[in-house]
């Protein structure tokens, strides 16, 4: 059977609906899924720690791995206990650096950079900024010495990484959960659009633009669910926008899925920033897993993809420019149905499966 090792530096939490707890799960079923045994180094630093002597046990007992497959946390490496004190300074690339001794190949996942930009770190005090910020560049300095390919949810993110990397770059966004696949599209007939949208509402999910329209537009209406706790903090800049067009929900998993199966659209439409040009939304192919469209903005990552596979519609983070799409799409379902139509293409090529699938051909 086709051996493999599986290392997420951190300790992955089944029950937070965010995209970094989320995906490291998806992946590992992805690989079985494919006929790999798993060897998995996951958790805290104990566990891993007790895991990568295991496996440091195997290969000096001649078992044979194929490769190396690791996912960054959104923190830095060295961060990562539960009390963020880098408590094991060299647990993780030792073991790097052991599996590179024995030519091993490994490829790693880097989640995010939001730490680069100032709205991913608003909250975030200075003293707080620079410590992790030197612990970030550290991984940044640390992985070209063993890394052998180097993937981003994007390509597009490439040019913002402050590393020296002489390896291969390669594309590996989200993917699409096909036990989570819908058959068909089912489209409201009534005279009434509804979105659906799900995910943070914080300062670098602006979307004032979206409600503005969604609350001043007749037969519009929108569906908007997201964490109570995040909903509380925003509320006073965000709560001017509701009126009966606009319902807040606090659901997760498999809770919304009435909801967003009884929408006609998904929506995945912020306001664009630097950020948002290489950010690659989980959401948006959890939308597409329920087949339907999506709504996304020019100039973005999103965007991109929507239209590369002609899924849905872009437009610009424009008032008028999104109330005559929406109007329109209201009152012509049969562009949402032909949009829907589109999708299979887009399933087939994204689903987690085929995600590992392209891990398991670049690193053997």
């Amino acid at each position: 059977m086709k051996k493999m090792i599986y290392h997420i530096p951190y300790f992955v939490d089944k029950n937070r609906q965010s995209g970094s707890h989320i995906r490291p799960f998806k992946m590992l079923n992805a690989f079985k899924n494919i006929g790999y045994e798993v060897d998995v180094v996951m958790g805290y630093g104990e566990s891993r720690k007790k895991s990568i002597t295991e496996i440091k046990k195997n290969i000096e007992n001649g078992v044979k791995y194929d490769f190396c497959y690791s996912e960054s946390s959104t923190m830095p490496t060295l961060l990562t206990e539960e009390n963020h004190l880098p408590k094991y300074p060299f647990l993780d690339f030792g073991f790097f650096k052991f599996l590179k001794q024995h030519n091993i190949k490994i490829g790693l996942f880097y989640r995010d950079c939001y730490w680069l930009f100032e709205e991913g770190t608003k909250s975030v005090s200075d003293f707080k900024k620079k410590v992790s910020n030197f612990f970030y560049r550290y991984d940044l300095k640390k992985y070209p010495e063993f890394l052998d390919v180097f993937y981003l949810p994007t390509l597009l993110m490439k040019d913002y990484i402050p590393m020296n990397f002489n390896g291969k770059y390669e594309a590996l966004p989200p993917g699409i959960d096909s036990s989570l696949q819908e058959e068909t599209l089912s489209v409201n007939q009534e005279n009434t659009l509804k979105l659906f949208y799900v995910g943070g509402i914080g300062p670098m999910y602006k979307m004032d633009t979206l409600l503005k329209v969604v609350s001043e537009t007749e037969n519009i209406k929108l569906v908007l669910c997201c964490r109570e706790s995040e909903w509380n903090a925003e509320k006073p800049r965000l709560s001017k926008y509701l009126n009966d067009n606009i319902e807040i929900i606090h659901k997760s998993g498999v809770e919304y899925k009435e909801d967003i199966e009884t929408s006609d659209i998904a929506s995945v439409f912020f306001e664009q920033s630097e950020y948002r040009k290489f950010a690659m939304s989980v959401k948006l192919f959890e939308y597409l897993a329920y087949n339907k469209p999506v709504l996304s903005v020019t100039n973005t990552a999103v965007g991109q993809f929507v239209e590369e596979y002609n899924i849905g519609w872009n437009v610009s983070y424009d008032e008028n420019e999104l109330k005559n799409l929406l109007i329109k799409l209201r009152d012509n379902k049969k562009e949402i149905e032909n949009k829907a139509n589109n999708i299979a293409d887009a399933l087939q090529e994204n689903t987690w499966e085929a995600r590992a699938r392209k891990v398991s051909k670049d690193l053997t």
